[in-house]
């Protein structure tokens, strides 16, 4: 990763192109090498304080650190310094990998035909990246659909883990415990949102519980906690109750399922590690014995569709965000965190 202290050097490099994203503090677009013609996302940050400056770095730190087929790459960052406040930047250019494929679930939807053993190669995927991640003492704490994207068009294209914003390095050796509640509702884990008491933290097991959600919906079309109200859904969470409803599950493999639940397991210390997920029956079951009908995607339509509608009002998914709600909801008492952090898909 090169780091340059210069704006006028990322004029030089590149040509900027279309805006593909605007979040809180930051907006992405197109970016070109004039000398390559590589086509790259450059994230341009505008941090309004210390705090944000603080978040944007580690970031930066985390995703620099990173170098897997299944993340999305950091190339180089452009910085221009705040003149009226030394020591400190006015604006920031992030240049990352382009990931033109589109979103998880956009792309199952519109390819109208999805099975088993495609939705196995995308949780596959996934778990390779996590085993990663995880052995660098990082956590990614937002694993969504939305964070889940294609490289490209292709039928075969790989996929690609990004947004790191609410990510965390951590001291596994050290037994280090997170405490911030973050992440997204319907993906979180019960431990972020009841710690057994205000001394307990969470770790990396939290990934594997969002990736259990994520394949749930994958493979039926609808979430498996999924309440009116946001209190409602917490409590669902909390309880970690969920079934496999018929008809929607009747045709996905016994296999299947059962990974799902030790993903989806209320004890994170009982919950299955990415290495031991890879090592499940499921992961492991020869194509022939999977049942490859067309997964219903009608249901992971309409879900997708509520989902946009909830961004559209709600652009914002952020440290802080969450907790409030919790208080709100449920009258959770914690340390508070007074800022949210911007989460941004590209």
């Amino acid at each position: 990763m090169n780091i340059f202290n210069k704006t006028s050097e990322i004029k030089a490099k590149y040509t900027f192109g279309d805006v593909l994203g605007s979040g809180n503090f930051a907006e992405v677009k197109l970016g070109i090498n004039k000398e390559t013609g590589e086509k790259v996302a450059i994230k341009i940050i505008e941090p309004k304080d210390d705090e944000d400056m603080e978040v944007i770095e580690q970031e930066i730190n985390i995703l620099g650190s990173l170098d897997h087929p299944s993340i999305i790459k950091l190339h180089e960052v452009f910085s221009k310094p705040n003149k009226k406040k030394k020591g400190t930047m006015k604006r920031m250019y992030v240049v990352m990998e382009l990931a033109t494929g589109g979103e998880l679930f956009d792309r199952i939807v519109e390819k109208k035909n999805f099975n088993e053993t495609q939705a196995r190669s995308v949780v596959k995927q996934m778990l390779d990246s996590l085993v990663y991640m995880h052995s660098k003492g990082i956590v990614h704490r937002d694993l969504k659909p939305e964070n889940i994207l294609y490289a490209n068009k292709d039928d075969d294209s790989p996929i690609k883990v990004a947004d790191f914003g609410l990510a965390k390095i951590y001291r596994p050796d050290e037994n280090q415990l997170m405490l911030t509640m973050c992440g997204t509702p319907g993906y979180v884990a019960p431990e972020i949102l009841q710690p057994k008491n205000k001394k307990d933290g969470y770790s990396k097991e939290v990934d594997m519980w969002s990736t259990g959600v994520i394949m749930y919906i994958i493979l039926c079309g609808f979430p498996p906690f999924y309440e009116k109200t946001q209190e409602q859904l917490f409590r669902t969470i909390i309880k970690g109750k969920y079934s496999f409803p018929s008809p929607y599950w009747d045709d996905i493999s016994a296999e299947a399922k059962d990974l799902i639940s030790k993903c989806l397991t209320k004890d994170p210390m009982s919950r299955l590690s990415a290495a031991e997920a890879l090592q499940h029956p499921w992961m492991q079951l020869e194509h022939e014995k999977i049942d490859d009908h067309n997964i219903n995607t009608e249901a992971l339509e309409l879900y997708q569709t509520k989902q946009k509608f909830k961004r559209v009002k709600n652009t914002i998914i952020a440290v802080g965000r969450l907790q409030i709600a919790l208080k709100q909801s449920m009258g959770w008492n914690g340390e508070d965190v007074s800022k949210g952090v911007a989460a941004i898909a590209v």
